[in-house]
């Protein structure tokens, strides 16, 4: 028999994360019986992904409570878990977040997760999350929060330093990396498993083995790598030849971190490929929700992971995720305690588990270190809502190469994000 619980999706709306989480809700009967409750403070957006769990509720007899509102307050008592995939303004404000600091002379990827983009991302992000977090300690404090949401390590390591609230951040990235080394060894991903940690979107694989026997892969890999396409993620690849094990999850992720990044490419994100998914996308769940189109398209796992956090969690199943960012407080006992890694994480009814890793390689150590000191007071800088600690940030970041610069990427983004800088301690 199912085991009910309450699951309150906030940013239900998303283009990256909406659609996902109703496939992997709606395909999993462990969760029949349970309530959905959507969040998101745009009412058209809410509305169609209302509208489009009515369908897939009644097609797949999940018997799902289904409900819907613009408060999440509305909704958070009696929650078990509240999956977060809320963005700000994402694409008007993130086309500033990178063409601003371009103007400036900063060679950058793509300014979401680091560089000055990184920062302001964090700024305006973090008042939202710890609101969301003294909401869910005042109505539901046992609840888990599942973070889909950038920037994911600054959020956690927010949540973990600052709030007693459970929580874990979850990215596909770890399975773009193991696609990648799938794809130049020319084997099924599924023939392979991969076990890697660092920062989100600055993971390196430190084990490619075979799924059934366990053999390891990496001088298999060494070998089909050394013929592969070589305009397939360079960037990723020089790094592997350099520190001896492969990052993930690809270029232009990886490049945010890094003061040589821009070498990955410096086009930023495509916004006009953005713009088509998302009206391609309101068009499919138009016609699945109006029966031009069959829903049963709709109905296929995702890839991701929040439904087998969840089910883990609910049915004891000690089970194993590849992947979660988690406050680090010694999972990598060689990074400090006060950061977000992401590590392999286990799962049960006692929660969420990280996986020991132990030390790093030192180099890679040294390489993450660089990173550190700029996560660490970005959070900071966003907590306390303080202009002075956001130039600090900026100088921090190994992206950012003139004082100058800072200071007017600093007045322009600063004056931009007004409304959502605050201090929230």
């Amino acid at each position: 028999m199912a085991k009910q619980t309450k699951i309150v999706f906030i940013g239900a709306g998303s283009k990256s994360f909406g659609l996902s989480m109703f496939k992997d809700i709606f395909m999993c009967r462990e969760l029949e019986g349970s309530t959905l409750s959507l969040v998101d403070i745009d009412p058209e957006n809410l509305e169609r992904m209302y509208n489009l769990a009515l369908v897939l509720n009644q097609k797949t007899g999940m018997n799902l409570r289904i409900e819907k509102t613009t408060d999440r307050r509305d909704v958070l008592s009696g929650a078990g878990f509240i999956v977060n995939s809320l963005a700000i303004e994402r694409c008007e404000l993130w086309k500033k977040d990178f063409q601003i600091p371009k103007k400036y002379g900063i060679r950058h990827t793509l300014g979401e997760n680091g560089g000055p983009g990184g920062l302001f991302f964090t700024m305006r992000t973090i008042p939202v999350i710890m609101d969301i977090a003294r909401d869910i300690e005042a109505l539901c404090p046992d609840a888990y929060f599942l973070n889909f949401s950038n920037p994911e390590s600054r959020i956690i390591l927010a949540l973990g330093k600052y709030t007693p609230i459970k929580c874990v951040g979850l990215c596909h990235g770890i399975f773009m990396g193991a696609n990648d080394v799938a794809r130049i060894m020319g084997k099924p991903v599924a023939e392979i498993e991969v076990f890697g940690a660092g920062f989100n979107h600055f993971q390196w694989l430190l084990q490619i083995r075979g799924k059934a026997a366990g053999e390891d892969l990496y001088p298999r890999f060494k070998a089909a790598e050394a013929s592969f396409d070589p305009g397939f993620e360079p960037f990723c690849r020089k790094l592997y030849h350099t520190f001896g094990y492969y990052p993930s999850c690809s270029d232009d992720h990886v490049g945010e971190y890094l003061p040589y990044g821009w070498e990955a490419g410096e086009e930023g994100y495509d916004f006009g490929q953005d713009e088509s998914e998302r009206v391609k996308m309101r068009e499919n769940i138009r016609d699945w929700t109006n029966g031009t189109k069959p829903v049963e398209e709709a109905l296929s796992w995702s890839g991701e992971r929040a439904v087998q956090v969840i089910t883990g969690i609910l049915y004891n199943k000690n089970v194993k995720i590849e992947s979660g960012i988690v406050y680090n407080n010694g999972a990598i006992h060689n990074l400090p305690a006060d950061l977000a890694v992401e590590v392999p994480i286990a799962v049960d009814i006692n929660g969420i588990h990280p996986v020991s890793v132990g030390d790093l390689p030192g180099s890679i150590q040294k390489l993450l270190m660089l990173q550190a000191g700029a996560q660490q007071w970005a959070v900071e800088a966003a907590v306390y809502g303080s202009r002075e600690m956001a130039m600090q940030a900026l100088l921090v970041d190994p992206v950012v190469n003139s004082m100058d610069a800072a200071e007017k990427i600093l007045g322009e983004l600063w004056e931009i994000n007004k409304p959502y800088i605050r201090k929230c301690l």
